[in-house]
């Protein structure tokens, strides 16, 4: 599995609060999660989300454990997140909302053609192919299928 995007530079340690404030979860409106992600990072964020990929530092997701941060990215239209490092909670949420995560510590330039292969793990950037964790085939089958429901479904 295959993820590309230009690549959208953020620190270590964005928690969960920052991707998606908890004063817009008091809707199920996935569509404003999405135009609010980051927001309080940088107001004008949402719109550079679309085709992205977020390359982070570290313990990236840290924070609460909802679920709705890792779908506001999703809905964001973010291709992936690469960063050397995720919370758990928050990489098993993306895999199972189909939202690809590759663990890989990689350096980064906004606007860099990012392509991450999966399940050969690795990471090209900037003329450079850096090692990445592969991930299993299991979770390469729910994030193929769009998620861990939509992954049920086909096979039951």
């Amino acid at each position: 599995m295959r993820i590309e995007g230009k690549a959208l530079c953020l620190p270590q340690d964005i928690d969960t609060d920052v991707i998606i404030a908890g004063r817009y979860l008091r809707t199920k409106d996935r569509k404003l999660w999405a135009v609010h992600a980051f927001e309080d990072l940088d107001p004008g964020i949402a719109p550079r989300l679309a085709g992205a990929v977020i390359v982070a530092g570290k313990n990236f997701g840290c924070g609460s454990s909802r679920e709705q941060a890792a779908i506001a990215l999703r809905e964001a239209g973010v291709a992936g997140i690469v960063a050397p490092s995720f919370a758990r909670i928050f990489f098993r949420n993306a895999v199972n909302v189909g939202l690809p995560v590759v663990e890989c510590d990689c350096p980064c330039t906004d606007n860099t053609l990012v392509v991450a292969e999966l399940e050969e793990g690795y990471v090209e950037m900037g003329g450079s192919r850096i090692p990445a964790r592969k991930l299993s085939p299991r979770m390469i089958g729910i994030l193929k299928a769009g998620g861990l429901v939509d992954f049920w479904r086909a096979s039951h």
